[in-house]
C-alpha cells in the first residue's frame, strides 16, 4: 500500500484558529467569520487569506478585515473616558489628588493616557495599553484631529475663522485650527467648535485668548474617528471594534 506523505510543519500549529480569533475579537459570529474569509475579505500580517485552517498567534499577528485592523490580543484594552472638570490627566498622583487612574484602579494591565487635558477641561481621553498606537495617535507627524467645544465671551465677528485658520502667533510659535465654527450665541457669551491637530499645552485656551476671546468652559467631544457622544463625566467605556479599527486607519497601522 503506497504510504502518504506526512504534512508539511504548520508553524502556527500551536496558535488559534483564526475564525475564532475573529469571533472573540468582536467581528462577527464564528460562521460569519468563516464567511469573511472565504471571500478573501480577512488579510494576515499584509497577506489575504482564504483558509478556514489557519492558525495565528494572536497577541502577534497584524489582522485585517475589509482593510481595517482588528485588536486581536485578548489582553488588548482600548477605553474612552469622560474626564470630569478638576480630574488630572494623570494615572497616579502623589498628593492623592483624583486622577485617571482612580476610574481603572484595580485593573492588572499597565495603561496609557492618549493626549492630556488640563484639570479645568472636561471631555474625552483614550486609555490603552497599545504603546505603539499611543504614540502615532499623539505624534504630530499624523495629524490626528481633536475636536473641542469652547464657551467664550465676546460676540465673534466674522473673520475670526478665518484668522484662526491662517494662524496665531504664540509665545511658542505660529498656531493654526484646522477648522472653526460657531455653534450657537446668547449675547456676549458664544459657543464655538474647534478642530486642530496641534498638542501644544493649552493650546485652544491660549489660541482663543490671544484672538480677544477668553474661554470659561472647554470640552473635548473627539479624538480622532472617536466620539464622546451621551458618555457622562467620570464614565469609562470600552471601545467598540470599530473604534479601534478607525483609530489604527487614522494612523496608519
Amino acid at each position: 500500500m503506497e504510504r502518504r506523505a506526512a504534512p508539511l510543519h504548520d508553524p502556527n500549529e500551536e496558535g488559534v484558529r483564526l475564525q475564532k480569533v475573529l469571533a472573540a475579537a468582536g467581528v462577527g459570529s464564528r460562521r460569519t467569520c468563516e464567511d469573511l474569509i472565504e471571500q478573501g475579505r480577512v488579510a494576515v500580517d499584509g497577506k489575504p487569506v482564504r483558509s478556514q485552517g489557519m492558525r495565528v498567534d494572536p497577541e502577534k499577528a497584524v489582522i485585517h478585515v475589509d482593510g481595517m485592523r482588528v485588536a486581536s490580543s485578548a489582553n488588548a484594552v482600548y477605553l474612552a473616558v469622560n474626564k470630569p472638570i478638576g480630574m488630572l490627566s494623570t494615572m497616579a498622583d502623589p498628593e492623592g489628588r483624583p486622577n485617571l487612574g482612580d476610574l481603572v484602579e484595580g485593573r492588572a494591565q499597565r495603561l496609557f493616557h492618549v493626549g492630556r487635558l488640563d484639570a479645568e477641561t472636561e471631555g474625552l481621553i483614550l486609555l490603552m495599553n497599545d504603546g505603539e498606537l499611543a504614540h502615532r495617535l499623539t505624534h504630530p507627524s499624523y495629524g490626528v484631529k481633536k475636536t473641542y467645544l469652547a464657551q467664550v465671551e465676546g460676540v465673534i465677528p466674522r473673520g475670526l475663522g478665518k484668522r484662526l485658520r491662517e494662524g496665531i502667533l504664540l509665545e511658542d510659535g505660529l498656531a493654526r485650527v484646522d477648522s472653526f465654527k460657531m455653534v450657537d450665541a446668547v449675547g456676549r457669551q458664544a459657543l464655538v467648535e474647534v478642530v486642530l491637530h496641534e498638542g501644544r499645552k493649552h493650546i485652544v485656551r491660549r489660541l482663543l485668548a490671544e484672538a480677544g476671546f477668553p474661554v470659561n468652559r472647554l470640552v473635548r467631544t473627539h479624538f480622532g474617528p472617536v466620539g464622546l457622544g451621551e458618555q457622562r463625566p467620570g464614565k469609562v467605556r470600552s471601545l467598540t471594534q470599530q473604534e479601534i479599527g478607525a483609530l489604527y486607519s487614522a494612523v496608519k497601522m
